[in-house]
């Protein structure tokens, strides 16, 4: 009842005047486009808005770090002393206290690798791939053209500044090029701490901080090494992290930028450059579970290695002591010695890098590059769990079976001089068989295009060539890669069965991702 006296109030002629003289009163630019207008244009300006006081602090945060840069820049080029005094006596002080413990110095280069410039370019090389790989092309972009600027900056300021490197009374390590900025400490900064930005939305919220600090920790160590190896001053680093940080902000700022033009919302920067890209950062989210029942697999595996280990040792000690003394022994040493006789300055040269193909930094450099492809295009842990288990069998089975059975190498010239680990089996041949052989199982199970036959093709011949290689230069028996063979056989054949990881593959590929073949 009170509703219908409001309404019939309302139509009343008495109020209808009343409005329109509300709306006179008010003028006529309330009324019409110009109203309109005005207000799409308020609406239009809020993001920008809402984006300038989000990232108010962060734009001070990097005007803040170029003026320290600047500042640290005019300070050497003007050799202030007090400057000077700090760099020479930090760099001495640490120089003495460094060099006489070789220890430190084999730690402080190591950890310096995580900064140079091989490891900053393959880490960026490999995000960009897998972002490729997940349709995620702004922010492959961004990363190719922040780590592009970093690998810019620091060749173009060492040649404007031109300061020389530190002289210490005991070098323990050198390096090329200018001193100021540091471009391990530059590098580091830039390259941690954009591939952070880019995945930190598929780390969970409350998780955050820890990417963050762990990223901070390794540009801090980083830094560090570079002043206890001697090759930097203090304002070298400092400048280094402080023209990174600006570097890292502006493109950051610029990308944000782009965001919004481009209609998507600007959040924190604490979410991340693309908050949305969640799912297709996170490396598996289509595998439901990784194992079935994990400890009983792992007594299924532990088990299986110990018949395979029973096994391979019982065939090493019968070819060492039953075999041998035989017409069939015989002939297993004459292959070598046959090889031997082709031998020629062109066929050492290719045989030895063939024979390099199937060395631990050659698999481990293959396994490194297909294990984050795999990941990222058929978005399972399961594959990758096959292949690392695969090579981490083959490796203990190789030591323990080499170090049991204790089989000399063929009496012939070792091309290869004296190696740690007897003949039986050929380590070699068995981790490029198993390498090679289990990615070829892989390929074949999950892609229907003609090009999967490549990879049974290089499951063949990887491993022959090896093979021949190291019988060429006098390493191994025939029968030492019979028994690289049967390790391969039975341990791949375990892992096939125990592992299953064609198991739980997507029949179609998600929304936006095209299936493999």
């Amino acid at each position: 009842m009170v509703t219908e006296q409001r309404t019939a109030t309302d139509a009343s002629p008495e109020h209808a005047g009343r409005e329109h003289a509300g709306r006179e009163h008010a003028g006529p630019e309330r009324d019409g486009p110009e109203r309109d207008g005005r207000l799409r244009e308020r609406a239009g300006w809020a993001p920008l808005r809402h984006f300038a006081e989000r990232s108010v602090l962060g734009l001070l945060a990097v005007v803040a770090a170029g003026l320290g840069f600047g500042l640290l820049l005019l300070l050497v080029r003007w050799h202030w002393t007090p400057l000077q005094d700090l760099d020479t006596g930090v760099a001495d002080g640490l120089n003495r206290l460094v060099a006489p413990r070789r220890w430190a110095v084999d730690t402080a280069t190591l950890v310096s690798r995580a900064g140079g410039r091989p490891v900053m370019i393959w880490l960026v090389a490999f995000a960009v791939m897998l972002l490729l790989v997940r349709r995620r092309t702004r922010l492959a972009l961004y990363l190719v053209v922040t780590g592009v600027g970093a690998l810019l900056l620091d060749p173009s300021v060492k040649t404007l500044v031109g300061r020389l490197r530190p002289v210490v009374d005991v070098p323990v390590a050198s390096a090329p090029g200018n001193s100021f900025p540091s471009g391990h400490a530059l590098g580091s900064m830039v390259v941690y701490g954009s591939l952070v930005l880019v995945f930190l939305p598929a780390v969970r919220a409350r998780w955050r901080p820890l990417p963050a600090a762990a990223a901070a920790l390794v540009i801090a160590a980083v830094g560090l090494t570079r002043l206890m190896l001697g090759v930097h001053f203090v304002s070298d680093v400092l400048a280094g992290w402080l023209l990174g940080v600006a570097w890292l902000g502006a493109t950051a700022y610029a990308f944000r930028l782009w965001r919004r033009e481009a209609g998507h919302p600007v959040g924190p920067l604490p979410q991340g450059l693309e908050p949305e890209a969640a799912p297709e950062l996170r490396p598996a989210p289509d595998e439901t579970r990784l194992l079935p029942h994990p400890w009983v697999k792992g007594a299924e595996i532990v088990t299986g290695w110990v018949l395979t280990f029973g096994l391979l040792y019982l065939v090493g000690y019968l070819l060492t002591h039953v075999v041998e003394p035989t017409p069939l022994g015989a002939a297993d040493n004459a292959v070598p010695r046959w090889l031997q006789g082709f031998r020629s300055d062109t066929l050492d040269r290719l045989s030895y890098a063939w024979s390099k193909a199937g060395d631990t930094h050659a698999i481990l450099t293959v396994c490194l590059v297909f294990c984050p492809v795999a990941l990222a295009v058929w978005r399972q842990w399961r594959p990758v769990l096959f292949v690392v288990l695969t090579m981490l069998g083959e490796l203990t089975l190789f030591l323990c079976v080499s170090a049991a059975v204790q089989r000399p190498r063929p009496d012939v010239e070792h091309l290869d001089g004296t190696l740690p680990t007897s003949s039986f089996p050929s380590g070699h041949i068995a981790a490029t068989l198993c390498l090679w052989v289990a990615i070829a199982l892989l390929v074949t199970g999950r892609v229907r295009a003609w090009w999967r036959w490549i990879f049974v093709a290089l499951a063949v011949i990887m491993p022959v060539g090896v093979a021949v290689s190291r019988m060429y230069r006098g390493m191994h028996h025939p029968s030492d890669a019979l028994g690289a063979a049967l390790l391969t056989a039975c341990w791949v054949g375990l892992l096939w069965w125990v592992v299953r990881p064609q198991a739980e593959a997507p029949a179609t590929a998600p929304a936006g991702r095209p299936a493999c073949g």
